[in-house]
């Protein structure tokens, strides 16, 4: 009896080993500052819920719809629901297998195959308590499931990057769709400024004042805006679809209302330092938590060179007839140890243990990439922050002297002046200096919601007093 309590203990002891080598992170391949030394704040992006970075009600809106009905997002939540099942067949890989069986035979032997020269009817009716068990003595089914917990963690990871991705998508397309609608409204007063200029040319023209030439060049200028009209109503058109595909069903129609590019606004951002993209930043999350799956994949190819253990037994009671089963005498038992080493494979054992190993220095250089990836997006995030404001205002200050220089020349130009050319010359400079001004800011707008994002910033959810609907 002692002796096989200290087998148990002993069994039990090694059971407990495992080949997984320790885990080391690596150093991250980047510099501990950002390059335009901003300092760091006391609150992270990351933990900016996305309700109080974008403050326009209808663009809150649309991200709780996206939330709701991406399909993109659906998968990868339905992606976390598969690995966890995963995650569970592993691990009840490390504990026995119990089942009870029932089976009954009944058969009938010819006469001229029976001892005593007669035909038989025979039976046998059994009922079975069964125990199958693999003793994980060198740590290959714990492995197993390591890796698997590991996959589970990063897949959850992966979600949250979805979500994030999903919330900077949204905002994009809904500032993209504004600027080009915004573009869309300024060709149309455009166009109609052309439609008068050339008017006016045209009776001048009848009445032999203005010259052919001038009357060709009023009408360059209006197919020009024509042309244009016709390319910003196929993009306004585009980014309807492209939101409602992002939303994953249509938009609602009283968030299809113009609106101005400049009402949203959007909360000012903190900035943490690098090191802390490491430990909140999902795709790095994720990278890090597959470089551990690969990691533990190398103590199951380690183990797979040692013996594995196998223990079967089974009890139960057997009869001839059904009414016997259970009589005194009918109960059996066995008991079936196996024990396995691997001699000869052909190298197999090595080239998987070859293959886990390769496996992780691959996700070793995936998570390193991954670091430098988001370093440089926050990088140029912030360069971009620091350089749209002076380029928004030097845009202000281009516009105001555009639209004096178009009022002076048309003044010029009516009273016999200037000519022509130096009016259309206004014209298109205006009309040009307005247009960048819109997508310039587009510009600034998409590139605070594309730093948001790569600050790690979209997966909290946070009501305001204001914002809340």
């Amino acid at each position: 009896m002692k002796k096989s309590l200290l087998s148990l203990a002993l069994l039990t002891a090694l059971g407990g080993c495992s080949l997984i080598p320790e885990y080391q992170r690596p150093i991250a391949p980047v510099d501990a500052a950002w390059p335009q030394g901003e300092t760091p704040a006391d609150q992270q992006a990351m933990d900016l819920g996305w309700r109080e970075f974008f403050r326009d009600p209808a663009l809150q809106q649309l991200i709780e719809v996206a939330l709701q009905n991406n399909r993109d997002l659906r998968v990868a939540a339905l992606n976390v629901e598969a690995y966890r099942a995963l995650y569970r067949v592993q691990r009840a890989n490390l504990l026995p297998l119990v089942s009870a069986d029932g089976t009954a035979t009944r058969g009938r032997t010819p006469a001229d195959l029976s001892p005593n020269g007669q035909s038989t009817v025979s039976g046998q009716y059994s009922a079975t308590f069964g125990v199958a068990w693999e003793l994980d003595l060198f740590g290959r089914l714990g492995s197993l499931r390591e890796e698997a917990l590991q996959q589970y963690f990063a897949t959850e990871a992966a979600q949250r990057s979805t979500q994030i991705s999903l919330v900077a998508s949204v905002a994009n397309a809904w500032l993209t769709w504004q600027a080009d609608q915004a573009l869309l409204d300024l060709t149309a007063d455009t166009l109609k400024t052309y439609d008068e200029s050339l008017a006016l040319t045209q009776r001048s023209f009848d009445v032999g004042v203005a010259s052919a030439l001038e009357l060709r060049q009023a009408r360059s200028a209006v197919e020009t805006a024509r042309v244009s009209l016709a390319q910003y109503s196929r993009l306004v058109a585009q980014d309807r679809n492209a939101l409602a595909q992002l939303l994953g069903q249509s938009i609602p129609a009283n968030l299809l209302q113009k609106r101005e590019l400049g009402d949203q606004q959007l909360a000012e951002l903190p900035v943490g330092l690098p090191s802390d993209l490491l430990t909140k930043r999902p795709d790095i999350v994720q990278a890090e938590y597959q470089l551990r799956a690969a990691n533990a994949s190398i103590g199951a190819a380690r183990a797979a060179f040692f013996p594995s253990i196998s223990l079967t037994g089974a009890a139960g009671t057997a009869s001839r007839e059904l009414s016997g089963l259970f009589d005194g005498g009918s109960g059996y038992w066995t008991f079936s140890p196996q024990i396995s080493l691997p001699i000869f494979n052909a190298g197999q054992l090595r080239a998987n243990l070859d293959y886990a190993e390769i496996s992780k220095n691959i996700q070793v250089a995936e998570y390193e990439r991954a670091i430098q990836v988001a370093f440089r997006e926050v990088a140029d995030g912030l360069a971009a922050q620091a350089t749209y404001t002076e380029q928004l205002q030097a845009q202000r200050d281009l516009l105001e002297t555009s639209e004096e220089y178009y009022r002076l020349a048309e003044r010029r130009y009516r009273t016999g002046v200037d000519s022509y050319l130096i009016l259309l010359d206004a014209q298109r400079q205006l009309f040009n200096v307005q247009q960048q001004m819109i997508n310039d800011r587009l510009a600034q707008l998409t590139s605070e919601v594309n730093l948001f994002k790569a600050l790690g910033g979209g997966w909290e959810e946070r009501r305001t007093a204001a914002g809340a609907p």
